[in-house]
């Protein structure tokens, strides 16, 4: 379960420091290498609901291993690619290979809740998300070893051998679904369909924003709309909107999801091209300076993740996570390494209890029965985040990662986190998740 967990933070840390090396070996500028991150993300927030309902319809063990047997092809793709666009499929495949380990995982759990009587398993869902920041601490650093040893080829041949050793476990310790537990009465293909269109169509709008692509946002609405009226018709509908948006704590945490991992991800991926272009380091160095963030961000969820309350840390997270982003006002070409290294610790703080907080909030409030599907969905939010990252990232460093550009970024991100404290402070219901463990 963890090893197939970290697939995906494992690719996205250490793409971070690999973006500027792929660019100059491409001829292609950050607004074109942006795709390598959307792209993945694209995906991810598609498959995430999709193969976590199909988790709930089968169980977890056979869509855990065609999922990781796909992270193993997409590596191979990575390592061949010929051009940029040949990359950005595989990080593509990449995304729907990642996407059923973590659906996965949360249905096992809920499984061994009810046969063990134990409510909230906070100290496994600690592990889960301290495996995640383990591997968001040595990522970034891996990625910058990898591409000095052997070039940014590495970076995705090492997913190859992370595949084998995920289906070589997961063949053997994962347990089978019995076959009169499974069923395809809930798969609700068309459902899936109608969603994937609709939220393919509107986050490709969010990578080229303009008149231009208005298209986009017609085909999105008109897809939105088929969606709607099929899932309320649906005997079985892939997501039941009526329960959904009867769950006001549920539909709160995917609101503090996205922005809590808009503002995680513009700075994972803008401050580690600001620190080679604008702070002139190589990708090693880069990814050096981000190991002290992710080193934070495992030693708090480390202290505090056997604690399932969670109010308490949305609102040190949120407090953390403002000044963080200001403090990104006041770096320029000339900052010395303890400020840069100060400035990651900051952020790296809430980025450890944010993501565990919002993961206890959604076992306590998702409905059991739906548990992958509910889980699956929490990461679409995750990287819708993502892609908005992506998508600032490219808008504010269109003529490189330059200072100038990091300030101006630097505004939105203090407007995200002030939505993310107001929204985290606002919701009564959080003070209920945890007490009854």
């Amino acid at each position: 379960m963890v090893l197939g967990s970290v697939l995906n933070p494992i690719n996205s840390s250490m793409l971070a420091v690999a973006l500027i090396p792929i660019g100059r070996a491409f001829g292609a500028p950050p607004s074109q290498t942006a795709w390598l991150v959307s792209g993945l993300y694209l995906a991810t927030a598609v498959g995430q609901p999709v193969i976590g309902r199909l988790v709930d319809a089968f169980g977890p063990r056979r869509l855990y291993l065609v999922g990781t047997a796909l992270v193993g092809v997409a590596g191979l793709v990575g390592v061949l690619a010929p051009d940029l666009w040949v990359l950005v499929v595989s990080r593509v495949l990449l995304g729907f290979g990642t996407s059923a380990a973590y659906p996965a995982s949360m249905s096992l759990l809920r499984t061994e809740s009810e046969r063990t009587g134990l409510k909230s398993p906070s100290g496994i869902l600690a592990t889960l998300s301290a495996s995640s920041q383990v591997i968001s601490v040595v990522g970034p650093t891996l990625g910058g070893v990898l591409i000095g040893v052997g070039g940014w080829h590495l970076i995705f041949g090492i997913n190859v051998p992370l595949s084998a050793a995920c289906l070589v476990l997961g063949a053997r310790r994962l347990p089978r679904t019995p076959k009169g537990e499974r069923s395809d009465a809930g798969t609700d293909v068309p459902g899936m369909v109608l969603f994937a269109a609709s939220l393919t169509a509107f986050m490709l709008f969010l990578m080229g924003p303009g008149l231009a692509h208005a298209y986009l946002l017609l085909i999105g609405l008109a897809a939105g709309a088929l969606f709607v009226r099929r899932e309320r018709g649906a005997p079985a509908p892939f997501l039941d909107l009526r329960v959904l948006g009867g769950n006001g704590p549920l539909l709160a945490t995917y609101a503090r999801q996205l922005l809590a991992y808009t503002t995680a991800y513009v700075f994972l991926y803008g401050y580690a091209q600001w620190l080679q272009e604008g702070r002139g380091l190589g990708a090693s160095a880069a990814g050096l300076l981000l190991l002290p963030m992710s080193l934070a961000a495992l030693a708090v969820t480390v202290l505090t993740g056997r604690r399932p309350q969670v109010r308490g840390k949305l609102a040190v997270g949120a407090v953390l996570q403002l000044v963080g982003c200001a403090s990104l006002l006041f770096l320029g070409a000339d900052s010395p390494v303890w400020l840069l290294i100060l400035v990651g610790v900051v952020f790296g703080v809430p980025q450890g209890l944010n993501g565990l907080a919002n993961q206890n909030a959604l076992y306590a409030q998702a409905d059991p029965a739906r548990m992958g599907a509910s889980a699956g969905l929490l990461r679409t939010f995750t990287y819708l985040g993502a892609l908005l990252a992506a998508a600032a990232n490219a808008a504010f460093f269109q003529d490189g990662a330059t200072t100038a550009g990091l300030h101006d970024l630097a505004w939105l991100l203090v407007a995200v986190a002030a939505l993310f404290l107001v929204v985290s402070l606002a919701d009564r219901s959080l003070r209920r998740v945890g007490r009854e463990a």
